[in-house]
């Protein structure tokens, strides 16, 4: 398949690295000045409320937000532009699939999207990921840039499954709720050879590149459009219930509802899995994960935050329940914590539960 990247042109390529580069220098940079002003100030805030209001009153907060809000509505530009401009090319690839095809694409046209999904524009992505199918092109080109250019190649996805995801030799199937363009459920399909490997998205637009994707890397995977609350598997038939980056984006009663989803799926002595956000007990750094949520459309930090989700997995019959630090760069899980970083990053966790055995 055709790698937009590898076909920029000069101009193309020279506003995508300075995207980048801003990104870099508002994290690396801009972020570090913010802390060492907000130190200077007195004792750290007690809470996340009073760090916020102290953060907000900053002199050079306004540059470090407007930064940030300004260089993601540009990353979006570039992006958009570079997909629209070869619109025809990759729409064309979405239906250009090899006659007898390893896995599968099974979409729903009737599926409801819930009002939370589609009353904001995620990301500050315009029209956001569920639009068109250009959109999913947008999303994966742009959630290069987003990673600092540290995810190519799935890396990162990689580093969650061989780190965080059990070993289960003899797997029988995996479900990856919240899949998109299927960065997350591709390594899966390399972890769990022997496992029917399923990614659920709300997003037919990135279930079709994502299907398109995996055929072309000769992945047998099966993508459905569906509700991760609500996925349609039987009772007690998968071994593994993952997803990456999906419970942020919903609201409490939703992520609730999620975890009792995966519950139900889970064999016993099945595991689920899901890659997430954590408070890191700094409520300096917390408020700036919480401003971050404001400025990128993205409602349901608080949400994620305040849930109890250790109590969740109890009720839904899950034992075990715990949340563990998780280094995107090179580490994975992380037990001992996110360690000392100077620049601005988001508190990745992996939060692990198990199905009992009968």
């Amino acid at each position: 398949m055709l790698d937009i990247e590898n076909q920029l042109t000069l101009d193309e390529r020279s506003s995508v690295d300075f995207v980048l580069a801003l990104r870099k220098r508002w994290s690396d940079t801009v972020y570090p000045a913010l802390s060492e002003e907000y130190l200077a100030t007195g004792p750290v805030a007690d809470d996340v409320d009073g760090a916020v209001e102290r953060l907000q009153r900053l002199s050079l907060y306004p540059w470090y937000s407007h930064l940030e809000r300004v260089q993601q509505k540009m990353l979006w530009k570039t992006v958009g532009a570079a997909v629209v401009g070869r619109a025809g090319t990759l729409r064309e690839q979405l239906d250009d699939l090899p006659g007898r095809p390893e896995g599968e694409l099974r979409l729903s046209p009737d599926t409801e999207l819930p009002d939370w999904y589609t009353d904001y524009d995620i990301h500050v992505q315009p029209g956001s990921f569920y639009s068109d199918d250009l959109s999913a092109y947008v999303y994966e080109l742009g959630a290069r840039i987003v990673m600092l250019r540290d995810n190519d190649g799935y890396k990162f996805h990689r580093l969650f499954t061989e780190t965080a995801l059990p070993d289960v030799p003899e797997a029988s199937r995996v479900v990856d709720i919240g899949c998109g363009f299927g960065k997350s459920t591709r390594p899966l399909a390399a972890r769990y050879p022997t496992a029917e490997i399923i990614g659920i998205d709300l997003a037919a637009p990135g279930l079709r590149l994502a299907h398109a994707e995996a055929e072309d890397a000769g992945a047998a995977i099966s993508f459905r459009q569906g509700d991760g609350r609500d996925t349609g598997l039987e009772d007690g038939s998968c071994d593994v219930v993952t997803g990456t980056m999906v419970l942020h984006e919903m609201p409490a009663e939703a992520v609730r509802e999620t975890v009792v989803e995966a519950a139900r799926l889970l064999k016993p002595g099945g595991t689920m899995v899901f890659l997430e956000f954590h408070p890191t007990g700094d409520t300096f750094r917390d408020a700036t994960i919480f401003e971050h949520a404001e400025r990128n459309n993205e409602p349901f930090f608080r949400d994620l935050f305040g849930a109890d989700l250790l109590k969740v997995c109890a009720e839904a019959g899950l034992t075990g329940a715990g949340w563990t630090p998780f280094d995107e760069r090179r580490e994975g899980m992380r037990p001992e914590g996110w360690g000392d970083r100077r620049e601005w990053h988001f508190p990745w966790a992996v939060l692990t539960a198990t199905k009992p055995q009968n």
